[in-house]
């Protein structure tokens, strides 16, 4: 699981994303689904630059707060919790996960009532190389063995 965020100008919002995959290594590019009719893909629409963390094992109750309907402002979600702004999309991202990846919007995709955002990889913030990533499926947390 992942954590989306994005500074549109007047806060910070972000989301939990579960669909998150890798699309070219050369130039590094990756694709996220957001539903088509949220608030925060109207801001991605505008805003190129964004960030997305992928979340450790231990960082469950942090997907569960962005993941919350008419949940407050990334902020506000990350009052309690370790973060930083990105230098290259000045979002918040949260410390602690596997990685953090700052992004810049290429291409979107309409896809069914999800839209796709195709994005270019500016930087990794940072890589843990010893963390459990953390998974759901089928609506219930694993643990990868």
């Amino acid at each position: 699981m992942a954590v989306l965020t994005v500074r549109d100008g007047r806060d910070d919002i972000g989301t939990t994303v579960t669909s998150l995959m890798s699309v070219s290594l050369d130039p590094p590019m990756i694709a996220v689904g957001v539903a088509s009719g949220s608030y925060l893909t109207e801001v991605l629409t505008v805003q190129d630059r964004w960030a997305v963390t992928v979340l450790s094992a231990g960082q469950r109750a942090l997907a569960g707060r962005f993941a919350a309907e008419g949940r407050p402002g990334a902020r506000i979600l990350l009052a309690a919790e370790p973060h930083h702004r990105g230098p290259e999309s000045d979002a918040l991202i949260p410390d602690h996960g596997l990685t953090a990846l700052e992004c810049e919007t290429r291409d979107r995709v309409e896809a069914g009532d999800h839209t796709l955002f195709l994005a270019e990889v500016l930087s990794a913030d940072y890589v843990t190389r010893d963390a459990t990533p953390l998974i759901r499926v089928n609506r219930r947390y694993v643990t990868p063995s």
